[in-house]
């Protein structure tokens, strides 16, 4: 039986989220607390978030002619 290889899942701290982003920690809180974004505890004060969760709060608006 082989078995098959999952990809490796990147977490990030907020502070990094943020700062890649130009979100506020603030505004990644609220969208946690909103449940917008997943996040994970990995200890009593620690939360990462997925990197491509976070993306996936950009939504590109609209233009004319786009």
């Amino acid at each position: 039986m082989t078995a098959t290889a999952r990809p490796t899942r990147r977490f990030e701290t907020l502070a990094a989220a943020a700062e890649r982003t130009g979100f506020s920690v603030r505004t990644l809180r609220r969208r946690i607390s909103e449940g917008q974004l997943p996040a994970y505890r990995s200890g009593p004060r620690s939360i990462r978030v997925d990197p491509a969760d976070v993306d996936r709060l950009m939504v590109r608006i609209p233009t004319v002619g786009a």
